[in-house]
């Protein structure tokens, strides 16, 4: 990785951090409620859960160090937040949530590693976590294992579902086939070039994108497909195959620190986005804080969430976002998709009426969070959630402009008929 690109990675992250570090202590003068006047602990928790009579513990764990730094601490900033207002609010049936926090360093086995030690060890209530397909395929098996319950916030390419995971992002019909279709249909767009990184999320979207791209939408094609190692920073060469195929539409799952180096090569190679249509479902403003707004204006993202949504949940978050890590933050879709995650967490609780594992599971369906910055959203059946499918075009300040979004909620569907 380059200097430039070390430095364009490193200096945002560590602002975001010393200015959240200097927030925590004003946080801590507000007054807070009593915490202890809840239901016994032995009726709410009888599993041995982190729960005492005034408190319970639940487990952070993303990569806060590595090349997914630059999009996961976005997710750990959310995450705090919704805590820190959960406890100013009373807390979960009458106890102040603890956190224990694990980087997960951007390696899998860690995660892994990591996962079994607040389950086992921490015996955390639940943990908000994760971020790449492969940190999540490699906790599943430790949540199973020892019924843990996760929250995991990131847009992904469905094909799961389970009992011990409640999926806040999105899956493929809501991002990935509902991006096709738009950019089919409103710019006309019969040729792809897919890009991504070399692991789960980028090779499986990528398939189910080539399946709808050559099986469901008229006359298109895909006229290239590339992967890259997380943290690769040379993309000269297939900057030159798309400038020679000349596709109608680049379609970018390139993730982390190596979205910094592609789009600066992108520009630097004279690809003008006005002129050529790029669709990513993998860069939202955290990345872009990085890559900086000048290298991507003109793009395009599908996703569920951008920072400008113009709604009074939003702009309530992004103010409380601001006041506890910094005016110069920004918010992408993960990001507010973890922000989700501890809320859900603690209204299915309160449904249950209990910490234990099972009844949280069994009580998920249905939970309505209508605080959501994004808009309403709902828990369907199979863990994930009810939410709006919207595109965004990337401007020069870093921010994404709405240009569409669906009138209703989007149900989810993590296993659709002829893309497995």
């Amino acid at each position: 990785m380059s200097d430039e690109t070390k430095k364009g990675l490193k200096s945002p992250l560590r602002r975001q951090l010393m200015m959240g570090m200097a927030a925590i202590p004003a946080l801590a003068m507000m007054p807070r409620p009593s915490f202890g006047a809840g239901p016994p602990t032995s009726a709410v928790n009888t599993t041995g859960l982190a729960v005492t009579d005034s408190e319970v513990t639940v487990g952070i764990l993303h990569s806060v160090t590595g090349t997914m730094a630059i999009s996961e601490t976005g997710s750990v900033q959310a995450e705090k937040l919704a805590i820190e207002q959960i406890n100013a609010s009373g807390g979960v049936l009458g106890r102040k949530i603890k956190f224990i926090q694990e980087d997960g360093a951007s390696d899998w086995p860690t995660f892994a590693e990591k996962a079994k030690k607040l389950l086992v060890n921490d015996k955390c209530a639940a943990v908000m976590g994760c971020w790449t397909s492969a940190s999540r395929k490699a906790v599943l098996p430790v949540f199973e294992q020892y019924n843990g319950m996760l929250y995991y916030p990131t847009f992904y390419e469905g094909l799961e579902q389970s009992k011990n995971v409640i999926y806040t992002g999105q899956e493929a019909t809501q991002q990935i086939i509902a991006g096709l279709d738009w950019v089919n249909k409103t710019k006309g767009a019969k040729t792809f070039y897919l890009l991504g990184s070399d692991y789960i999320w980028p090779r499986t979207s990528n398939k189910i994108a080539r399946k709808h791209i050559e099986g469901h939408l008229q006359g298109c094609k895909v006229v290239g497909e590339e992967y890259f190692p997380l943290g690769h920073t040379q993309f000269n060469s297939v900057i030159n195959k798309i400038k020679l195929t000349k596709p109608d539409v680049i379609y970018a799952i390139i993730v982390g620190g190596s979205n910094v180096a592609f789009y600066k090569q992108l520009k630097a190679a004279g690809i003008d986005m006005s002129k050529q249509t790029l669709l990513t479902i993998s860069v939202t403003e955290d990345e872009i804080d990085g890559i900086g707004g000048e290298n991507i204006a003109g793009a395009y993202a599908c996703m569920k969430y951008f920072q400008s949504l113009d709604n009074a949940n939003n702009k309530a978050f992004v103010s409380a976002f601001k006041k506890m890590w910094g005016e110069k933050t920004v918010i992408g879709d993960v990001t507010q998709a973890a922000y989700l995650g501890p809320w859900l967490w603690k209204l299915t609780v309160e449904k249950a009426g209990s910490f234990d594992i099972d009844k949280v599971a069994a009580a998920s369906p249905g939970i309505e969070f209508k605080g959501a910055p994004e808009g309403y959203v709902r828990i369907h059946e199979n863990h994930h959630l009810w939410s709006k499918t919207r595109v965004g075009r990337a401007k020069a300040d870093g921010q994404y402009e709405l240009i569409y979004e669906t009138a209703d909620l989007v149900e989810p569907d993590p296993f659709p008929k002829g893309y497995q």
